[in-house]
């Protein structure tokens, strides 16, 4: 039993990453799979105390609502990716799930951080969370954005309780150049049996023109669809997403994607200074390949 008096689900793997990793990607490819109950959403944002990029919630988890966003049977995945820097997290799936498997999707660090923070920016989630990093420099001073860059420092919690064999390390580039091989290493790693993914179905999602400044009547209308139950949603939610459509690039909805010079050389100093570092533990602690970063 939880500590708020329901059952804790039995959940089998974790996808761990960082935004921009391909880790939604991922996902919507394992949802197909009969045998894997991918988490709906797909970050239940339970577990861990990171509940976004700013999002930050001590509190203890909702086992009522953590055993409902997995919808049917099979292999439990729980794919709330910014778990991967939360120093709880490692902690609480070692006390309630033991024998545990971890997905973590990596990306190349100095581009991945990049991308994180122009999305920040298109969608002014800074500014709503009390703060601005329209200067690259004060985004990366905030750690909020640097520790989901510093793969090495975040893993090191999770290698301290579980051992390595437990871990599935990929570098995204590889989804789009080996989609196959990659999905068939996640089914040997889950042990679930091979299955013939349909991949022209799932579209990439969360692009740069998919993020559109939202309207204040858009901002209404996703707080309205906010509060719509996720199981009478969900069928229209994935229609739209197979069809490539996104609801909110509607001009009523968003207004255009504002273009931005990216910061200068002197102003990713610092940043590439600390990856380097990081990359150094990295590749001692998981013996990942990281030289054609």
């Amino acid at each position: 039993m939880g500590p708020e008096g329901g059952s804790v689900p039995d959940v089998g793997a974790f996808l761990l990453g960082a935004p921009k990793s391909g880790t939604t990607w991922l996902a919507a490819v394992l949802e197909q799979h009969p045998e894997i109950c991918v988490s709906e959403p797909k970050e239940p944002n339970e577990v861990a105390t990171h509940k976004g990029t700013f999002g930050r919630d001590d509190s203890l988890p909702d086992w009522e609502r953590y055993a409902s966003c997995f919808i049917g049977g099979g292999f439990k995945l729980d794919c709330s990716v910014h778990a991967l820097a939360c120093p709880v997290a490692p902690h609480r799936v070692l006390e309630n799930w033991p024998g545990a498997r971890f997905i973590v999707c990596l990306r190349e660090p100095v581009s991945r951080t990049l991308s994180h923070w122009n999305m920040i920016l298109d969608t002014e989630e800074d500014k709503q969370n009390g703060t601005d990093w329209s200067q690259f420099s004060d985004a990366w001073s905030d750690g909020r954005l640097r520790s989901d860059t510093l793969y090495g420092a975040s893993l090191s919690k999770w290698y301290e309780l579980f051992p390595s064999d437990r871990f599935l390390l990929i570098d995204s580039t590889r989804m789009r150049s080996e989609p196959g091989s990659v999905l068939a290493e996640v089914e040997s790693h889950l042990g679930v049996n091979s299955f013939e993914f349909k991949l022209d179905v799932v579209r990439t999602a969360n692009t740069a023109s998919d993020r559109r400044p939202l309207t204040v009547f858009g901002k209404f209308f996703k707080g309205v669809a906010s509060m719509i139950p996720g199981i009478i949603k969900r069928p229209f939610v994935s229609s739209l997403q197979g069809r490539g459509i996104n609801v909110y690039k509607m001009p009523v909805l968003s207004s255009e994607r504002k273009e931005r010079v990216g910061p200068i050389d002197s102003e990713m100093v610092q940043m590439k200074n600390d990856i380097q570092t990081d990359l150094a533990v990295l590749e001692e602690l998981t013996g990942f390949d990281s030289s054609a970063w």
